[in-house]
């Protein structure tokens, strides 16, 4: 499987971070929930910060300094936390945007997700110029003043901003504006769009891990009491600044006004965002076929409601006079094709219909669960080796050829599609070992599958794979298709272990081989 030099970048970077932090305190797995965070970080600190603030053009730079140097310990550090949080959401948000680029996350159905999320990115942005405005020092003079030159470039503000801030015009009205914008207004609208963003997703977490929001914040004490935050002299209109100390996560535009025009930089900030806004159909995506129901075979239990990822299905009255209550509705624009539903059914037991065509509740038309158990009954007889291993990868994984597995290869959409049952069939139909390969452990590619599936075979979650089946004969072994050397060297050990149980040795636990 060919791997984009970006992506596999990307994966590396991945795998050096699960190596420092381990798999589940990865930050790079946990970015969206990390700014959070960091929002609350940012609010908490701005809360204390305001108590003692001056909001007019003569007490703001006054009362910045007072928190700096008299009240050090308390409102200097708040101001130092609140000043690199800041930076860090941007950090976060940033990396959060490649890291969904990377991974090809951005198209298709998720194009909602990324359009949202370009916007919210804007709004970070204007929050923190804003909140450099109200330190009024030298360096919020200099942004004031390049914010006047670029809304004075949109034809209804035209020469509006530039009133406020010539011969000394500007007013602690005005002043009191830009802290409402600051403390209130954008706050809230961010806010509102966090949640657009993710409106479309299921099982939105918002709390990063809690040992992993605990060593964000020490790092960010840390720094605030290595290298405390700093203001500039106080801002005077009347004479110009010469040497700042810019903040380049929130103010890297301004010194492009010192050589260009204002319609220039709106040209290239314009022409940028159009460009993220419209990655998600250059080219597009194409998504296969929504997942289908089978009122004839659905008794509305709901768990693929509980188990969609991306919020495609609900669970609606019955409507063709059946016994049962409910029944499940599909919407095709939201649907990944993920086939995690099928995965979820209780109908999607091979057991059943042993001589007829198996029809579940809900399934997937361009790779229904028939067709994977006739893969499986296909697929065991051409097993090698002295123990014969069954691969059940997903595409998101390493390939067969990588693995070496041959045609005891079985593809599939995603691991989660993959119902329980058809693990202990292919047990019963002769494999000596199933090995299930799906993408890295807390990355799954649709967001829930290779968590639901290991919910399920520890019997977690329905529906779980029964008690009767051999879980030593179960390797559950993720990875990238970068970490395809990994997953060889698991499955030849697996072989291994496997020789070692028809040998007469000792048989291990009695629970799935791996995470």
């Amino acid at each position: 499987m060919r791997v984009n030099p970006v992506k596999r970048s990307y994966l590396a970077l991945e795998s050096w971070f699960n190596l420092s932090f381990g798999s589940h305190w990865n930050p790079l797995y946990h970015l969206g929930t990390l700014s959070i965070f960091l929002f609350w970080v940012v609010l908490v600190t701005g809360i204390y910060l305001f108590i003692p603030f001056k909001g007019s053009l003569e007490g703001a730079w006054q009362s910045v300094e007072w928190m700096t140097h008299e009240q050090w310990y308390a409102a200097g550090v708040m101001r130092s936390l609140h000043r690199y949080a800041s930076d860090a959401v941007v950090l976060t948000t940033l990396l959060h945007m490649f890291r969904e680029f990377a991974s090809g996350r951005f198209k298709g159905f998720r194009w909602f997700s990324w359009v949202t999320g370009v916007p919210t990115l804007w709004l970070i942005i204007t929050l923190g110029i804003t909140g450099y405005w109200l330190v009024w020092d030298q360096l919020a003079q200099y942004v004031a003043l390049g914010s006047a030159r670029l809304m004075d470039a949109l034809p209804l503000l035209s020469g509006a901003m530039t009133r406020n801030f010539v011969a000394g015009e500007m007013t602690d009205r005005f002043f009191i504006l830009i802290e409402f914008l600051h403390l209130l207004g954008l706050p809230l609208f961010l806010v509102l769009m966090v949640w657009i963003h993710v409106k479309r997703l299921s099982g939105v977490s918002i709390n990063p891990p809690a040992g992993l929001a605990a060593g964000t914040f020490l790092a960010l004490l840390a720094l605030s009491l290595a290298k405390p935050a700093r203001s500039h002299a106080a801002a005077d209109l009347s004479q110009m600044p010469f040497t700042l100390s810019l903040d380049w996560y929130y103010l890297n535009v301004y010194p492009l006004l010192d050589r260009w025009s204002a319609g220039q930089v709106w040209l290239l900030t314009t022409g940028v965002t159009a460009l993220i806004l419209f990655l998600p159909w250059l080219p597009r995506r194409r998504t296969g076929p929504a997942a289908v129901v089978d009122l004839d075979n659905c008794n509305g239990c709901g768990l693929c409601f509980n188990d969609c990822p991306f919020d495609a299905i609900t669970v609606q009255a019955r409507t063709d006079g059946k016994r049962y209550e409910h029944e499940v509705v599909v919407d095709p624009s939201l649907c990944a094709a993920c086939g995690i539903c099928a995965g979820s059914c209780p109908a999607s037991n091979p057991f059943r219909s042993a001589n007829r065509e198996l029809k579940t509740g809900i399934d997937m038309p361009q790779l229904p669960v028939d067709e994977l158990r006739r893969q499986v009954r296909e697929a065991i007889p051409r097993l090698e080796g002295d123990s014969r291993v069954l691969v059940f990868g997903c595409e998101h994984s390493a390939d067969k050829e990588a693995l070496g597995a041959g045609d005891g290869h079985i593809s599939l959409f995603c691991l989660g599609m993959l119902p329980p049952t058809l693990v202990e069939y292919a047990l019963k139909q002769g494999a000596d070992g199933v090995m299930l390969s799906g993408c890295r452990e807390d990355d799954c590619f649709y967001r829930f599958g290779n968590r639901w599936t290991r919910e399920r075979f520890r019997g977690e979650r329905n529906p779980i794979l029964r008690a009767r089946a051999d879980r030593r004969r179960i390797l559950v072994e993720g990875g990238a298709p970068v970490d395809a050397a990994r997953l060889k060297k698991r499955l030849e050990a697996f072989r291994e272990e496997l020789d070692t149980m028809v040998g007469g040795g000792s048989p291990g636990e009695e629970e799935p081989v791996g995470k």
